[in-house]
């Protein structure tokens, strides 16, 4: 049985259900060969090809077809998955959305609503920031030496009048905004 399992569920990853039931018939899995291969999956059909070929239920709007239904096999919904392969009009509206809901968790409308991700994304962001915040103040405390004596107001401005003494840059330098005649600024 176990050989069994091994030729086939390497198959059932490449291809989709859907394909695979109408070229190999021994695709159908039984309950002990879904138990063997997959035993995370319990009692539920494995109806497609999924998110990346692996049989797990993930809704998401960009894959709208999961790989294997959401709810497991009940004795009611087999009797509603007979009934439904009659005629649709036959089914109530709660008989349509009970098997809706055996395939599948959410609708889109559920899947796009806000869920309120965005407060922990705030939060994390708000954090980060503040935790780089106090990463710099340490490091300015603790690791940056002491700036040097010439980032001081006077000593800028001691350097400008010695700059302007020495006549420094008289086309388009300092000298150059400086009115020698009138011992001003331009």
């Amino acid at each position: 049985m176990l050989r069994q399992v091994q030729k086939v569920a390497p198959r059932l990853v490449q291809r989709s259900m859907s394909s695979l039931s109408a070229q190999i018939p021994e695709a159908q899995l039984s309950q002990t060969q879904k138990d063997a291969a997959y035993p995370k999956l319990g009692n539920r059909d494995i109806v497609g090809y999924g998110m990346n070929g692996l049989p797990t239920y993930i809704d998401l709007p960009e894959f709208p077809a999961p790989a294997v239904r959401y709810g497991e096999n009940t004795a009611e919904v087999v009797a509603l998955r007979e009934k439904e392969k009659g005629d649709w009009n036959s089914l109530s509206v709660e008989e349509k959305k009970a098997l809706y809901r055996a395939s599948f968790r959410e609708t889109y409308s559920e899947m796009k609503a806000p869920n309120g991700e965005w407060k922990s994304v705030l939060a994390g962001v708000i954090l980060g920031i503040s935790l780089t915040g106090w990463v710099m103040i340490w490091m300015k405390q603790n690791v940056y030496p002491p700036l040097p004596h010439t980032i001081n107001e006077e000593y800028k401005e001691g350097n400008l009048k010695m700059m302007v003494k020495q006549n420094q840059g008289p086309i388009t330098g300092v000298a150059s905004k400086y009115d020698y005649e009138n011992n001003r600024w331009k």
